[in-house]
């Protein structure tokens, strides 16, 4: 351990990018995130490298694109070979704790057959050390409500749901239903308080890992949260007219509207009251981290204090008839990402926005440089520390944003039946620059997007011959991204006759 620096590390579950009141939204106001960005740095063009949780995390938490750490779904097992930055971390000293969830699926052949771990894919990041787990059975949270005396589902799970019976905002109640249970005692306070109470107990450097649920799913806030933003007054859906219509772009997008679990409501009151909390959820996570914030500045360790804020992805939240997180369009994977640097180092690039493309994977990669440690080889990313000390972007960075969708499911073969698919040719890749969007399938027809021209990508020019020679350059440019990053943990190793030889090199 070489450094008095604290680091939180704090991620929102499903929070699109666009959700910020600093970009000019239309509606939802996130006063405190804008004042972290306003004393740090905002990346703006930041993306999720899959979809959903678990695959999202274990990019997040490897450093490795989907194509490397292989863990494409909720519930395909994180290679127990592959480092993260809490081993990383832990490895130098350092107690790496977790405060809520990572949604890793535990490798099975590393596991005892009767672990509980195997019976979910929300186990812990291995090398980090639960201090609050929550996930779909938040034990200590409904332990902490019973012992106030509220109720409490008998099924924990839906804990994170519970209202009063009778109508909601679609049938007749003038506003969406809330949470029963007061903001001060909800899920998002109750971590927030589990994390500043370790803080107070904390002796020497930390690096603490808070993963909050909202504003993912239930779309249930608690009061004020559930009324603070009008339904009606929700900025419109970026859709075709009908869901057959939209589907009419992509085999692929064909099919998921057909799943019920992806596929927006058809009643207009209840997606925008869907909408509508969903910004008020935002809203509740953004005065708790002001909360955490105002609490690491009267206890003095805010200037000690390196936070980085970001999400595991998205939310389709009706663009283009779907709810949730998939498939290619932005909603699903831009995401937000603010870093407050507290040191005299970074003082010349407070307040600055970042344009260049940015992902989750340079997350493991930036919090390790700020802890004197060096990027493991399996590592994809790459530090983002340059943009916060002097504005400028590190030798030869990215210009493009890449992410994967892997839709197969080893317990359902729909899919696979639906679009003549093999299990393994459930797949995706996607690479955007500053105009150009490209889908490639594994044996589906691939999509381009003008987003100049298109932001709502809407317009599948892969067919149009006059832009053959864009989908070329878009062709070759997603073929060099993926050879430049097949996966290399011993490629920079020769045995010779004095041993073992080591070059390490660097991929950008």
């Amino acid at each position: 351990m070489s450094t008095s620096l604290d680091v939180i590390f704090i991620t929102a579950d499903q929070w699109r990018g666009d959700c910020l009141s600093r970009l000019g939204h239309p509606m939802v106001k996130t006063p405190h995130l804008d004042a972290l960005a306003a004393d740090g740095v905002h990346f703006a063009r930041h993306y999720a490298n899959a979809v959903p949780c678990g695959p999202s995390r274990a990019s997040l938490h490897t450093g490795m694109y989907l194509q490397n750490h292989r863990s494409g779904t909720n519930g395909t097992p994180l290679d127990a070979r592959h480092t993260n930055w809490a081993k990383e971390v832990g490895a130098a000293g350092f107690d790496p704790v977790l405060f809520g969830y990572t949604d890793t699926s535990q490798d099975p052949r590393e596991t005892d057959p009767d672990d509980p771990w195997l019976q979910t894919y929300e186990g812990p990041l291995p090398g980090i050390r639960p201090v609050c787990m929550f996930g779909s059975w938040p034990w200590q949270w409904v332990d902490y409500l019973k012992a106030k005396g509220y109720e409490t589902p008998e099924d924990i799970r839906f804990a994170y749901g519970m209202r009063e019976d009778g109508p909601d905002y679609e049938d007749g109640a003038p506003v969406p239903k809330p949470l029963i249970y007061p903001q001060t005692d909800d899920d998002t306070s109750f971590l927030v308080n589990r994390l500043i109470d370790y803080i107070d107990g904390a002796d020497k450097p930390f690096v603490a890992h808070m993963s909050l649920l909202r504003p993912h799913p239930p779309f249930v806030a608690p009061e004020p949260y559930n009324e603070m933003y009008d339904p009606m007054d929700v900025p419109g859906f970026a859709r075709a007219d009908t869901p057959d219509d939209e589907g009419e772009q992509h085999p692929w997008l064909a099919h998921q509207l057909t799943k019920k679990l992806y596929r927006a409501p058809a009643n207009e009151k209840k997606l925008r009251r869907l909408k509508a909390v969903y910004y008020g959820l935002m809203s509740l996570v953004d005065q708790e981290i002001g909360r955490l914030v105002a609490y690491l500045k009267k206890s003095g360790r805010w200037d000690r204090t390196l936070i980085i804020f970001t999400s595991d992805h998205g939310e389709q939240m009706g663009d283009h008839w779907l709810l949730g997180k998939c498939g290619y369009f932005e909603g699903s994977y831009q995401i937000p990402l603010i870093i407050r640097d507290p040191r005299k180092s970074a003082d010349a690039t407070r307040g600055q926005t970042v344009t260049r493309f940015t992902e989750n994977i340079d997350i493991m990669p930036t919090m390790l440089d700020y802890l004197g440690l060096a990027t493991p080889v399996q590592c994809d990313g790459a530090s983002l520390r340059p943009f916060l000390e002097t504005g400028k972007p590190p030798k030869n960075w990215r210009n493009e944003a890449h992410w994967e969708y892997d839709f197969r499911d080893p317990t359902d073969d729909t899919a696979e039946h639906a679009l003549d698919l093999t299990l393994h040719q459930c797949t995706m890749n996607i690479i955007r620059d500053e105009r150009w969007k490209y889908v490639h399938f594994t044996k589906l027809p691939p999509l381009l997007f003008d987003l100049e021209a298109d932001p709502q990508e809407f317009n599948n020019l892969a067919t149009d011959p006059a832009y053959m020679p864009v989908l070329l350059e878009m062709t070759q440019k997603m073929l060099s991204w993926r050879m430049n990053h097949d996966e290399q943990t011993l490629t920079h190793i020769s045995l010779t006759d004095r041993g073992p030889v080591e070059r390490v090199s660097s991929r950008y």
